[in-house]
């Protein structure tokens, strides 16, 4: 009994260390993550060309294409029964936040020529993620307002018509493309020897991922051989889910949004297969920046 009892006591005493403890490190992890972030946002504010011209690549396909086909037939995309210049706004809105996620990985990649990236490894740093959860919210804020910027020019010049609600659904569907591409460009820029590599593969991969989406035409104008590569790119799933959102202003789960001789994805699956393809990513990524660093 006496026995018990000791056991008892010493559960009692070691149990609210252990609710401290646990509560230090999920306070000290957010002061990192915050501190780290606001770094990240200090070398924005002295070098704001990144997000300028992230932003205005977006504004110039808008403008450009948009006036290119402003006088094209109105049934020149038979699906949705609206101006080319309408259609193509909802595929410019995701790939502005494929474009600007893709360079997420910039800030590890100059970390790394400067020697400043072996300073914070080797810092006595509570949870190493700190590094990566601040990238990937400093990337989220940045594009959320580039995103609400391209909605908003969209509105003022080609008369979209987009409810608060609406928009409310576009920041978490590209919220999820967002962390995926964020997530993929991270893994690289500790894979890549420098930032030219890095940029060079950003290059390669901009243009390729916006021509195999359905951002500048619909499904039906490929070539069986695209619309494969169109169904394994999360761009694809993100523009079809907002353009679809945003055209009907309602939320019917079964409708199919997706349709080939392949594959025919409702709206409930197309979410669902866009998540996985982020959560497989975040756990590919993960694992090799385990395995290169650890």
């Amino acid at each position: 009994m006496i026995y018990k009892n000791i056991i008892r006591h010493k559960q009692n005493i070691l149990k609210p260390k252990y609710k401290i403890k646990v509560k230090y490190f999920s306070n000290t992890m957010l002061i990192e993550i915050k501190t780290l972030t606001k770094r990240l946002y200090t070398q924005t504010k002295r070098r704001p060309i990144n997000i300028i011209t992230n932003m205005i690549q977006p504004l110039i396909w808008l403008i450009l294409f948009g006036a290119l086909f402003k006088n094209a037939p109105i049934n020149l995309i038979q699906e949705y029964n609206i101006k080319y210049s309408q259609f193509l706004s909802y595929g410019i809105i995701a790939f502005t936040a494929f474009s600007s996620s893709l360079n997420a990985g910039l800030p590890i990649i100059f970390d790394r020529e400067f020697g400043f990236l072996n300073r914070i490894l080797i810092s006595p740093l509570i949870n190493k993620n700190s590094l990566f959860s601040s990238l990937i919210i400093y990337t989220f804020i940045v594009n959320i307002i580039q995103i609400i910027i391209i909605i908003t020019f969209s509105i003022i010049l080609l008369d979209n018509t987009i409810k608060f609600n609406i928009i409310f659904f576009i920041i978490n569907i590209t919220t999820i493309l967002i962390i995926n591409i964020a997530t993929l460009s991270i893994g690289l820029s500790f894979i890549v020897p420098g930032h030219i590599e890095f940029l060079g593969f950003t290059l390669i991969i901009n243009l390729p991922a916006l021509f195999s989406s359905t951002a500048l035409a619909p499904l039906r104008f490929m070539p069986y051989w695209l619309q494969l590569i169109a169904l394994i790119n999360p761009l694809t799933y993100s523009i079809e889910i907002i353009r679809y959102i945003s055209l009907n202003n309602k939320y019917k789960w079964n409708n199919n949004i997706i349709n080939t001789i392949f594959l025919k994805l409702s709206l409930q699956h197309s979410i669902l297969i866009l998540m996985i393809i982020t959560l497989l990513t975040c756990i590919i990524i993960n694992k090799i920046i385990k395995y290169k660093y650890n």
